[in-house]
C-alpha cells in the first residue's frame, strides 16, 4: 500500500492511501471534534463537527468522509473552523429539547462535552421546542427522541455489527426520527436481539438502559473496535 505525505497544521504527516484526514489526526493525536463517527462502524459525515480546511478549497470539508491526498495542506483549527463548530452544536442544541440537568446521562454525555470544547456558554438561536414521543416499551430500554441528535450510530452498529436491521431513520427536516421496525413501538419489535449495542453507542441520553440509576449511565464503545478486529482475524473461525 502506497504511502504518501501531506501538511497537517503546519507539520508534515505521512498516510496511507485509504486513510481519510480524520484517521490521521487520530494517529498524530490532533484533537478534532465528532458525533457521528465512531471507530468501527462506517462514516457517514452526518455531524459536519470534523470539518477541516483545505488549502486551495473555498468549502469545508468533514475530515471523516475525505481520503489524505499528496502535497494537500490541511487546517484543523482557525476562527473560521471554530466558529462553524459552536455553531453548529448550538444549532442540535435548539432543534430538541435538551434540557441538561434532568437528562439521564449528564456528565457523561458526549454532546455535552462538545459544548464545553467550543466554548458554548448560551444558545444564539431560537428554541424549536418540538413535541417529541418517549418510547419505553421495551423492558429493558427506551428511546427518549427528545435528546436524539440523528447520528444514526444506532443505525449503523444495528445493521453493521448486529446485524439484526431494527433501526433506521424515518422523516425529513425538524420531523426527521429513528424508528424501529417500519415505526412499530420498541417493545413490539420482530428484529430486536435486545443487545444494548445501540445503547452503548449513542451519543447523548436518547438511548438508555431504564433499571440504571444515573451514577451508572456511562457508556462504554470499546466492543466495536474488539469486534471489528476479531471478525477481520477471523478469530471464532476454527
Amino acid at each position: 500500500m502506497s504511502e504518501m505525505t501531506f501538511t497537517l497544521n503546519g507539520e508534515m504527516v505521512s498516510a496511507s492511501e485509504d486513510e481519510t484526514i480524520l484517521d490521521v489526526c487520530d494517529e498524530q493525536k490532533v484533537p478534532l471534534p465528532r458525533l457521528c463517527h465512531l471507530e468501527g462502524l462506517e462514516s457517514i459525515g452526518a455531524c459536519r463537527l470534523c470539518l477541516v480546511e483545505i488549502e486551495g478549497s473555498s468549502k469545508l470539508v468533514p475530515a471523516c468522509m475525505t481520503k489524505a491526498e499528496e502535497g494537500m495542506v490541511v487546517h484543523t483549527e482557525n476562527e473560521r473552523l471554530r466558529s462553524h463548530r459552536r455553531m453548529i452544536v448550538e444549532l442540535l442544541f435548539a432543534e430538541r429539547n435538551h434540557v441538561c440537568s434532568i437528562c439521564v446521562v449528564n456528565g457523561y454525555c458526549e454532546l455535552q462535552d462538545l459544548g464545553k470544547a467550543v466554548g458554548m456558554d448560551h444558545v444564539r438561536f431560537d428554541y424549536m421546542s418540538p413535541v417529541q414521543e418517549i418510547d419505553a416499551s421495551h423492558t429493558r430500554f427506551a428511546l427518549d427522541n427528545n435528546r436524539c441528535v440523528l447520528c444514526q450510530r444506532c443505525v449503523r452498529v444495528c445493521d453493521e455489527v448486529e446485524g439484526a436491521h431494527t433501526w433506521d431513520v424515518s422523516g425529513r427536516g425538524e420531523t426527521m426520527q429513528v424508528i424501529t421496525d417500519l415505526a412499530a413501538p420498541w417493545g413490539e419489535s420482530q428484529s430486536c436481539t435486545g443487545c444494548g449495542k445501540c445503547v452503548q453507542v449513542c451519543p447523548t441520553g436518547a438511548l438508555f438502559e431504564k433499571i440504571r440509576p444515573r451514577a451508572e449511565m456511562i457508556k462504554s464503545k470499546d466492543f466495536l473496535v474488539y469486534l471489528k478486529t476479531a471478525r477481520e482475524k477471523k478469530l471464532w473461525i476454527r
